[in-house]
């Protein structure tokens, strides 16, 4: 067996993690275990882990039922293609998520990351649109700040400018993006938050196939968090200018903001929904985009009569399977009284920030609460304090921020909150 060094050494010369460089003197932690909220280090500590594994694992790591679950679907199958063949529990996930997603949301089609479920939702609009014999229904409005994943068509939809993929601009398609709304999560939208919308769709509407944006919460880019009113009077326009509405759920989906989608904050249902992260409480990956019979039935009847993707691992049985139980798990316990809790702690935990002259900001919002910087944070000083002091935080630009399991204590909780004051303060 390898030795650590050795892994590391690996590791450190042939391994790209994301968004990092091979030469980064960036520390990389070895998990050996993780149960709960811990993740137990290489050299015995544990640290309570307030990222989720990117606000996927919302059970907690080594959950009994989900080991079982994966265990029984093992005994039968752990993959079988999905052309021409079915299975069971792609069937009874896909009869769940019709149940507890908005009304008229009611096909399902399953890919294998939330970037791909962007990717299918835009393909999706455009072959809609050439199925209704209007082809030249190819572009996108999407919101500045906003971030909808890493492949090509899923990056032409986040920020241009400020975004992670800014240097590829010459090679992705050219969308219309206009400001982000200003009002924030509980204020009205005003005719002024509005105005940019309003004025890209009668500029560009006969040629958008959709309006696509994070219903409520503006995650990677930017962890923003405005106005249901925005989304009520986005639907609103939309349905006016004929131009379809694209919810990109993966990060917000099943409890975080509060509500089981975010988009029921507004109560308003998108053409097209793209979920993900913790759809099977972090196990698996598998992400899905919901859509209507609408859309469905028309993609079907044009040209070339059928949808076109189709993922290798497309409702991989096992995935399929942790996401049954995860759901299982989520909506059978009181997850709203606990998301409830998880959002008052994160309140007065973090409050002691606005005190901070570094401080910008602070926002919380069900289980994700936020401290954004006047600058940016050094990462190589700030995450190992992190560490050291017990937590597993990763940061962002300005942002640090905190989106843990569901599961987490409330004295865990305290802990991660404090530890958050401390190393800013100290920053």
């Amino acid at each position: 067996m390898q030795d650590l060094d050795e892994l590391l050494r690996i590791d450190k010369d042939s391994i790209w993690h994301p968004y990092s460089s091979m030469s980064s003197d960036l520390p990389v932690y070895h998990v050996d275990s993780a149960t709960g909220v811990l993740l137990k280090l290489n050299n015995g500590q544990e640290l309570i882990d307030g990222m989720s594994s990117w606000w996927s694992v919302i059970h907690g790591y080594n959950h009994p039922q989900m080991n079982l679950a994966l265990e029984e679907q093992l005994k039968d199958m752990a993959h079988v293609m999905f052309g021409g063949l079915t299975h069971t529990p792609a069937i009874q996930l896909t009869e769940k998520l019709i149940a507890i997603t908005p009304d008229s949301l009611d096909a399902v089609f399953y890919s294998d990351s939330g970037s791909v479920a962007v990717e299918v939702a835009m393909k999706m609009a455009i072959q809609y649109w050439h199925a209704k014999g209007k082809p030249s229904r190819q572009r996108f409005i999407s919101l500045r700040s906003g971030y909808h994943g890493d492949t090509l068509g899923a990056m032409s939809v986040c920020d241009p400018d400020t975004g992670m993929h800014s240097l590829f601009s010459g090679v992705l398609p050219e969308q219309i993006f206009i400001e982000q709304p200003q009002c924030r999560f509980g204020e009205p939208c005003t005719d002024n938050d509005i105005a940019a919308l309003k004025k890209a769709l009668t500029k560009y509407g006969e040629n958008c196939a959709a309006l696509i944006i994070e219903p409520i919460v503006q995650g990677a880019g930017g962890m923003w968090f405005y106005s249901a009113d925005y989304v009520k009077q986005a639907r609103k326009l939309c349905d006016e200018h004929n131009v379809l509405l694209i919810f990109d759920e993966i990060a917000t989906g099943f409890g975080r903001t509060g509500q089981l989608f975010a988009c029921e904050h507004a109560d308003v249902v998108p053409d097209i929904m793209c979920i993900g992260k913790a759809l099977t409480g972090g196990y698996l990956s598998l992400a899905a985009t919901l859509t209507t019979r609408d859309i469905h039935v028309t993609i079907d009847s044009g040209e070339p009569g059928v949808f076109m993707h189709g993922p290798t691992f497309m409702a991989n049985p096992l995935a399929c399977s942790a996401a049954l139980t995860s759901i299982r798990l989520l909506v059978e316990s009181d997850w709203q009284k606990n998301i409830n809790r998880i959002q008052r702690s994160l309140e007065d935990g973090l409050a002691p920030c606005r005190q901070l002259t570094q401080v910008s900001d602070v926002r919380v919002l069900g289980g994700i609460g936020v401290v954004e910087l006047k600058e940016a944070v050094d990462m190589k000083m700030i995450v190992p304090k992190f560490v050291e002091a017990g937590v597993w935080l990763r940061p962002f630009g300005k942002l640090v921020y905190v989106m843990p399991p569901y599961i987490i204590s409330n004295d865990d909780l305290a802990t991660l909150t404090s530890v958050m004051v401390a190393v800013i303060a100290d920053s």
